[in-house]
């Protein structure tokens, strides 16, 4: 949406609108911009998550798992939780074999100690960000 657009939609002028933006963008309150992009019909077929477990709660142990799957591409998200397991992960994958090359490459992974996945059905809600 352009700037013109969003201060009519605020119902301020285009320089003072700017301005705000600019100063959101610059605190952090806005992290960035991106696309909403259809995961199907580029290909990744399948959405799962990973409630992962590590031998230890060390923060070494924690961070290099952190930085591990950084670099997974298929990891769409990573958190670390409270209660059940140490981590949670949003994944994608191209087809079931994929998927189970996922998991293989977890499980595999120096200091996790146990994987549960669960396998999305359907998503009938996904919204980014938080309520304003």
């Amino acid at each position: 949406m352009t700037n013109v657009e969003l201060s009519k939609r605020a119902g301020i002028s285009a320089p003072p609108c700017l301005r705000r933006v600019r100063a959101l963008e610059e605190t952090g309150v806005i992290r960035g911009y991106h696309a909403d992009t259809d995961p199907h019909l580029l290909g990744w077929e399948i959405t799962f998550f990973a409630i992962v477990g590590l031998e230890s709660q060390k923060e070494a142990v924690l961070s290099a798992f952190e930085q591990l799957v950084a670099g997974w591409v298929e990891v769409r998200e990573c958190h670390m939780i409270r209660g059940g397991g140490d981590f949670l992960l949003r994944l994608v994958a191209r087809d079931t074999a994929h998927e189970n090359q996922l998991t293989q490459k977890l499980t595999g992974s120096p200091t996790v100690s146990r994987v549960q996945t669960l396998q999305t059905i359907r998503t009938s809600r996904s919204l980014a960000g938080v309520p304003l």
